[in-house]
């Protein structure tokens, strides 16, 4: 039989909530279960008092006190079976989390039960607005960042795509990963500084916006009425739109004449291909021609020349350094 009295009970321990939220996503759009917890409580601090979240919570009827609670205060505001949440800042509540962690290893404090409930989410691609924020305040603050135009950026747009395909041909997994974050900075730093243009300004979101509009429109067969079930029945829907939107006089407009020499044959050798025209090689004297020859060649048996030599170059430097003793 228990004869323990209820005045002579223990007391509830409670409940910690740490409730957090990413700035990636708008401050006010939060999961239900962050709003029950909220309006369920029976305190809700926040050590921050220009925490962007602040202005929507009260805006909800939620009285947030402004408060930096020790591990032992935040404990014992819970004793009684009281519920506390805690809007974490920005960089967490370490020292809180620390806190509580020696307490509850102490074995010496009836701790209450502690939740983390994560109030809102990021959505796969939200890192990238971390890099949008970054890119802008260096254009604003770093001297040789805010000098930087796109004519003087040109020539490390060409060396990272370089060294993006470096990569993929040495497989290397962590350089590959690098080189793309290297090739992305390229993009979010040309769109920061178009955004300055006085005539024609434009920025990461209208890049993001062409692209997306591009990629649906070419592709009808996944956002629209037509089907494709081959990879050559997808390329012909994608130089039919391309054809349409481009409007092009002759099927060598738009080539980039600045590319390696190899990519350029190459790429001439496609399009004439593709469009179903008879043209004959030129012919002439020296290298060049039979360079040209070998590339279209090589594009016509559906091989990149340009990737072919440079397989066959490191073989060759490879041997060079065989040669040398040199090891690899």
């Amino acid at each position: 039989m228990n004869t323990t009295s209820p005045e002579s009970a223990p007391a509830a321990p409670g409940r910690i909530v740490l409730l957090t939220t990413s700035h990636r996503v708008a401050p006010g759009l939060l999961s239900w279960p962050a709003w029950q917890a909220l309006h369920d409580a029976d305190r809700v601090l926040c050590a921050d008092g220009a925490h962007p979240q602040l202005p929507y919570l009260r805006e909800a009827g939620i009285q947030v006190d402004e408060a930096s609670p020790t591990a032992e205060e935040l404990v014992e505001a819970c004793a009684g079976g009281h519920t506390v949440v805690v809007v974490a800042t920005g960089e967490g509540e370490p020292r809180l989390t620390d806190g509580l962690a020696r307490l509850a290893g102490s074995g010496r404090v009836s701790m209450p039960d502690l939740e983390l409930l994560p109030a809102s989410y990021d959505l796969p691609g939200a890192r990238l607005l971390d890099l949008v924020q970054v890119m802008d305040r260096i254009r604003a603050e770093c001297p040789w960042s805010s000098q930087q135009t796109h004519k003087g950026l040109a020539k490390y747009g060409i060396e990272e795509a370089y060294e993006l395909v470096e990569a993929i041909e040495e497989g290397d997994r962590d350089e590959l990963r690098e080189e793309l974050g290297d090739v992305l900075l390229q993009v979010v730093f040309h769109a920061r500084i178009a955004e300055e243009d006085p005539d024609a300004p434009f920025s990461i979101d209208d890049v993001a916006g062409g692209i997306v509009t591009k990629l649906i429109h070419r592709h009808p067969h996944v956002f629209g009425d037509e089907t494709a079930t081959t990879p050559e029945e997808v390329k012909e829907h994608w130089l039919r739109t391309k054809a349409i939107e481009k409007q092009r006089e002759s099927v060598t407009d738009g080539i980039p004449l600045g590319q390696p020499g190899l990519a350029l044959a190459a790429k001439l050798a496609s399009r004439v291909r593709t469009a179903g025209l008879e043209v004959p090689l030129p012919t002439g004297e020296g290298i060049g021609y039979e360079l040209l020859a070998l590339a279209a060649r090589a594009e016509a048996d559906g091989v990149d020349p340009e990737a072919a030599l440079r397989v066959a170059a490191r073989a060759y430097r490879d041997a060079v350094r065989a040669t040398e003793g040199v090891g690899a």
